[in-house]
């Protein structure tokens, strides 16, 4: 935290990112745990004993659905091959919208292979479906918990998507380009929704815990080359820079994950005031 702080610190610290020692189980017999492979191990020791830890934890509220979607949708999870297969189905008037995903045996990644929406009547439907109920108790014990298991070899990170990012994410890349592009009026709705829960959630959980380092992901989603900086500021300054605003109310630090090009952005990133920004890539990518 003191480099956080931009305090003097006697060395840089270094993180292993999402390795951190305390969430990876070598144990688990689940067959899609990736750390159960004993090549894992000399990895998750040395991040553990040598390594300054991040450890992620989510927005948690104590009575309220983490998901505005689970009243309405049906699931059904299954093995195709080597890999877990999950499929949501939801009812919205006359329209049935589907998505799909795919987990596969030694990647601990979950792949979108069918996404809920396709196109612009898709998100009129969704926009029929009631947002997501503010209330409900934030519950700050998981990250409590991992800092009491961390001591002083790190320090645990709020994690949390923007609107951005939970709405972009609904569509496959191509069509969310189109429609963010060519729809802003309608897209704007659909931000509008998804933030009018998100604001008032980190809010409580800045509250509950203050003082934490907070990273605030998907941005990305309307930089260069996706989508113009008049975008970006539409899309991600007018609804990130609150956020920011909230968690330093509450003596918090904001961090912006944001892969990919950044130079035409970079001034509209610095005018919400982060506390970081990471990561820096080279080009080409970055």
């Amino acid at each position: 935290m003191a480099s956080i702080r931009g305090d003097p610190v006697d060395r840089p610290p270094v993180s292993f990112y999402e390795i951190n020692g305390l969430d990876e189980d070598p144990d688990d017999p689940d067959p899609f745990n990736i750390h159960s492979d004993s090549s894992w191990l000399p990895l998750i020791e040395l991040a553990r004993e040598k390594t300054d830890r991040i450890v992620m934890r989510g927005l948690a509220f104590s009575d309220v659905l983490p998901d505005p979607l689970e009243k309405i949708a049906q699931e059904k999870t299954y093995l195709d091959g080597g890999s877990r297969i999950h499929v949501r189905t939801i009812e919205v008037g006359d329209r049935v919208l589907t998505s799909r995903t795919r987990r596969d045996r030694d990647l601990d990644t979950v792949w979108t292979v069918e996404h809920l929406l396709k196109g612009v009547g898709d998100l009129e439907t969704y926009l029929q479906i009631p947002p997501m109920e503010v209330g409900g108790a934030p519950d700050p014990s998981p990250l409590f918990e991992a800092e009491e298991a961390l001591g002083d070899s790190g320090i645990v990170m709020i994690d949390t998507p923007d609107p951005l990012c939970l709405a972009a994410s609904l569509f496959h890349m191509a069509d969310y380009m189109v429609i963010a592009t060519t729809e802003p009026k309608l897209f704007r709705r659909l931000l509008d929704g998804v933030a009018s829960a998100l604001l008032p959630r980190t809010e409580a959980v800045a509250r509950a815990a203050p003082g934490r380092l907070w990273r605030i992901y998907g941005p990305e989603y309307a930089s260069p080359p996706y989508l113009s900086p008049a975008l970006f500021r539409e899309y991600v300054c007018a609804y990130v820079r609150p956020m920011i605003q909230v968690i330093h109310r509450f003596g918090g630090y904001a961090r912006i994950h944001s892969h990919g090009k950044l130079k035409a952005i970079l001034d509209d990133i610095v005018s919400m005031e982060p506390d970081g920004l990471d990561p820096i890539e080279p080009p080409p990518q970055g």
